[in-house]
């Protein structure tokens, strides 16, 4: 495995052991995004996909199917990739993958929702599978000094082909033929990581002669008592479960934050959804460059500060914002300076969060052992889920008792302040190595 000083995460990119793994999981998590969101304008502007359900109700149905596997599967997905070569187990992912988003092209040329419904939840799975033996393969081919960019960059590409999957769903849904459009680029995005795939590397089974517990809930219950035998591991998926916490509070609110608060269309809610992704791609990208090769937990209260601090100052940003009689378009509202403030902080926010979690990542590939290192990133996946769905409970349980869409993305900013006290209180090292971070940067 080359050395060098100072690694440079970008020229991963030019070579075998990462550049296959990264387009595939860009090509998965773009795909992902791209059925979703085609899906749910279907769902809400086209007749011909009408359902005994309301739009509201079915906008959450297909968020609800595409988690579910997540909570039921993410289990057993452990086991098989540690169990498996991980590259064979993504190529058999990315082959699931063509066969559901074959379902798909049928259900959207016939409109046939209850499948499309099928492919929210097989797309689920499929992401499902794909989490522990991603996450598990970058330890078994990228050397410690190299393990914080190699993260960056994964982070970076998911959330890059997160803002491209779902800027191409609206996009192709603006077509006559948009059904059609939408089913065959799913497919044709589900082939390119396919053939992405053949490319990955081998990598060795860590466990081969493991004994799968195909019950989910008994696996469960033991991937989490995996993960809660090592402190240092427990609180820090706890910590990457709290920031999924925080990004779900801020992304579920666009819309409602783009029309109610900014006086912005559908356009600007697009566009916030933009800022925020490219925010955190470049936060994550940054890391490598902040740690200096090293698995620096230092950098995890530095990004915390961050969605604190522009998170609150978010909040004051709206406070005196003009309010227009008809909802402004992007170049309008861009050519606005009142709205300035309120990218930006968008923009800070979303790359602290970049910030903070990479290291997190990454502290949990290097301080797992090998040979149950994918369980333990299942049951992250697992956590992930579950504060999710506490999110979602809490933003609507504040929205329906009158809670402005700004104070309540307050409130999250302020529970991030004690999220990250809680974590140094728990485990001083974060705020140690912080300050020494900050001392050698000074």
């Amino acid at each position: 495995m080359p050395q060098s000083a100072r690694p440079n995460q970008f020229a991963l990119l030019g070579q075998r052991r990462f550049a296959p793994f990264f387009w595939t999981q860009f090509g998965g998590a773009g795909n992902d995004n791209l059925f979703k969101f085609a899906f749910t304008v279907m769902v809400a502007y086209r007749a011909e996909a009408a359902s005994a359900l309301s739009t509201g109700l079915m906008v959450n149905l297909i968020a609800a199917l595409y988690i579910l596997p997540f909570v039921l599967f993410s289990a057993t997905s452990g086991q098989l990739a540690d169990k498996y070569d991980k590259a064979v187990l993504m190529r058999r992912v990315k082959t699931l993958e063509i066969a559901i988003m074959a379902l798909a092209l049928w259900g959207f040329v016939t409109a046939n929702v209850p499948a499309l419904l099928a492919c929210a939840f097989g797309m689920g799975l499929h992401s499902t599978l794909f989490g522990p033996a991603k996450y598990a393969y970058l330890p078994q081919h990228v050397n410690s000094a190299e393990l914080t960019g190699a993260n960056g960059m994964t982070e970076m590409g998911t959330f890059v082909a997160i803002l491209l999957g779902n800027l191409a769903g609206g996009l192709v849904m603006t077509f006559d033929r948009g059904p059609l459009i939408a089913g065959l680029a799913c497919v044709a995005v589900a082939l390119l990581g396919w053939t992405a795939a053949r490319f990955i590397p081998p990598t060795a089974a860590v466990d081969p002669q493991l004994r799968i517990n195909w019950n989910p809930f008994t696996e469960t219950a033991r991937n989490l008592r995996l993960a809660a035998a090592d402190r240092t591991v427990l609180q820090a998926l706890l910590a990457i479960s709290w920031m999924w916490f925080y990004g779900v509070a801020f992304l579920t609110q666009f819309p409602v934050f783009a029309k109610d608060v900014l006086g912005g269309n559908e356009a600007v809610a697009s566009l916030l959804l933009a800022v925020f992704s490219i925010g955190i791609a470049l936060g994550s990208v940054a890391c490598e460059w902040l740690a200096r090769g090293r698995v620096e937990i230092g950098l995890v209260p530095l990004g915390a500060i961050g969605m604190t601090a522009f998170g609150i100052d978010l909040y004051f940003a709206t406070l005196h914002l003009p309010h227009e009689a008809v909802l402004q378009d992007v170049l309008p509202f861009v050519r606005d300076p009142a709205h300035w403030r309120v990218m930006l902080d968008l923009f800070l926010l979303s790359a602290s969060a970049g910030i903070y979690s990479v290291p997190l990542y990454a502290l949990i590939q290097h301080h797992t052992p090998a040979t149950h290192r994918s369980r333990v990133i299942a049951a992250n996946n697992i956590l992930n889920a579950i504060y999710m769905v506490v999110c979602s409970g809490y933003c609507a349980a504040l929205l329906v008792a009158g809670v402005s869409v700004p104070a309540l993305l307050l409130s999250v900013a302020l529970l991030n302040a004690v999220a990250a006290l809680w974590l140094i209180w728990r485990q001083p090292l974060y705020g140690q190595r912080f300050l020494a971070w900050a001392r050698q940067r000074a």
